[in-house]
């Protein structure tokens, strides 16, 4: 039987309460699962997942984390009930540690909203296990480019591989901007996103891995690089020479790009 193989994910999976309203972001997550078709399992790399050192859960029945506060009371009733994938966490240390790059199970760590969001858009039967891997905000896009590059052979064993991030992600502008909901883009923000669409879609990882001295407002964009680093580990997830589609794209809030890409 031939296993079926999908192409890579970068999900801007925005504030946890995109579950609750029909915004453009949603309604393409909604429909873009049914389009992917289902896969033996699923890896998230999450923004809300942040460690020193890389890991990898292995727990059978992740439970919930609500990591927010301040949102609809209807959010903190949510689950996600899909099991984990234990096996698919020890193949990707192994696969990790081959690559030079030394990483660890770890259990009790359940879905946080970067996974458990788009998860519910995305396949919300919940019964495709799940496997979560840490990111390492303070090393930067290249080491997380390494890490996307190791565990590229798993995308031959019917997994799909996700990154969950935000291709725009400055709050304080956000919370300082006096921004509403259908405000207009400011054109610090359309710049980096054009800029990034036009070197995935032309397979220039070396230029993602350079994106906070080469792309026009990167620091504005990502004053912190945990809600970007979700993307280049993505795009080298997809394999040695992979381009990058922009599937979607839609703003909120005037300074938060909603786009998502799929890479292979």
């Amino acid at each position: 039987m031939t296993t079926s193989r999908f192409p890579t994910l970068f999900i801007s999976h925005g504030a946890p309460n995109l579950v609750l309203h029909n915004t453009q972001a949603k309604l393409f997550l909604e429909s873009y699962g049914k389009q992917l078709g289902r896969p033996k399992a699923i890896l998230v790399a999450s923004a809300h997942f942040e460690t020193r050192a890389p890991v990898v859960s292995a727990d059978a029945h992740p439970e919930m984390i609500y990591d927010f506060g301040g949102f609809e009371p209807e959010l903190y009733q949510m689950v996600y009930p899909a099991p984990g994938a234990p096996d698919v966490a020890h193949r990707a240390v192994a696969l990790l540690g081959a690559a030079g790059i030394t990483a660890t199970e770890v259990a009790h760590r359940g879905y946080d909203h970067g996974t458990w969001v788009p998860l519910k858009l995305l396949y919300p039967d919940a019964d495709i296990p799940v496997v979560q891997v840490a990111i390492q905000t303070a090393a930067g896009a290249a080491h997380h480019i390494a890490m996307g590059k190791a565990l590229a052979p798993l995308r031959d064993e019917g997994v799909l591989i996700i990154g969950s991030g935000s291709l725009t992600h400055n709050l304080g502008e956000f919370f300082r901007g006096g921004y509403k909901a259908d405000s207009a883009a400011p054109e610090w923000v359309k710049d980096f996103a054009t800029w990034v669409e036009e070197r995935v879609t032309r397979g220039e990882i070396d230029e993602i891995a350079h994106y906070r001295q080469r792309a026009p407002f990167a620091r504005e964009n990502h004053p912190s690089e945990d809600h970007f680093l979700p993307l280049p580990f993505a795009f080298a997830a997809a394999g040695a020479g992979a381009t990058g589609k922009r599937v979607h794209s839609s703003h909120e809030f005037g300074v938060l790009m909603m786009d998502a890409y799929a890479f292979a």
